[in-house]
């Protein structure tokens, strides 16, 4: 078996007229955490999409867990898989944004255990106890039967993130996570992204936290106008910078 969870090979995209990805190559281990750092714009954002799908590919060959996304292959040529093959292989990476969006007709509990019930088929009290767990993993064991508006984005971020591992993804996406965050919320999210990362779950991570990346990442990776400009150890990219741009960047951030 491969040792990579995720590999992209010459990734194209573009939005009409303007290529937002211009031949991303990159991997990323098993139980590892790539960090995605850049200025705004760069394609880091599109690049994750991409890998759950939710953007298609223009060109290249990006695989998760060894399996072509949104793309099935014969003869050489590339096929585009049905809807409903896509939304099967998206199970496979759960994915955190910017903003929550948790239902905010439901409660915290329901809105974890919606998606395994009505999309894996899973019976509800399996499932319920198993969101309980989670809820007790992210720190917010006594609030299943609160609302969303109810809680701080800190805490509905942790929540979303109970959702997205309540599916048993294979691989986590995370968008800026705490990018939406008032600053002293930020830490309570971090602080639980680095026990999935402590537990061994495959990560990547579009960031400003660059302290973070520094403390967690096993690979950071910098983006700039749709290309990988340098990658590495987060002691060399954040440390010891050797591309112009990343020290251009990093003198503006850090």
């Amino acid at each position: 078996m491969s040792t990579a969870m995720v590999e992209a090979r010459g990734v194209r995209k573009s939005f009409g007229s303007t290529e937002i990805l211009k031949g991303i190559d990159l991997r990323v281990e098993r139980g590892s955490v790539t960090c995605l750092i850049g200025p705004s714009g760069s394609g880091k954002t599109t690049f994750l999409r991409c890998i759950n799908h939710l953007e298609k590919v223009d060109a290249g060959r990006l695989y998760v867990d060894e399996n072509l996304v949104g793309y099935t292959e014969r003869n050489g040529r590339l096929y585009e898989m049905q809807e409903r093959q896509t939304a099967r292989s998206r199970l496979n990476a759960g994915m955190v944004f910017q903003r929550f969006n948790l239902f905010p007709h439901m409660t915290v509990l329901e809105n974890i255990v919606e998606a395994p019930i009505h999309v894996l088929g899973r019976p509800r009290n399996e499932i319920t106890a198993e969101a309980q767990v989670l809820l007790d993993r992210v720190g917010l064991g006594d609030r299943g039967d609160a609302y969303p508006r109810e809680l701080s984005g800190g805490q509905q971020q942790r929540i979303a993130i109970a959702r997205a591992l309540a599916m048993k993804p294979k691989l986590m996406l995370f968008d800026e996570p705490t990018s939406a965050l008032d600053p002293e919320l930020v830490g309570e999210v971090l602080d639980v992204m680095k026990s999935l990362a402590e537990a061994g779950m495959t990560m990547v991570v579009v960031t400003h936290e660059l302290a973070f990346a520094k403390q967690v990442a096993d690979q950071v990776i910098f983006m700039d106008q749709g290309v990988v400009v340098e990658s590495g150890p987060p002691a060399d990219v954040l440390g010891n910078p050797q591309h112009e741009r990343t020290k251009a960047f990093l003198s503006k951030v850090l």
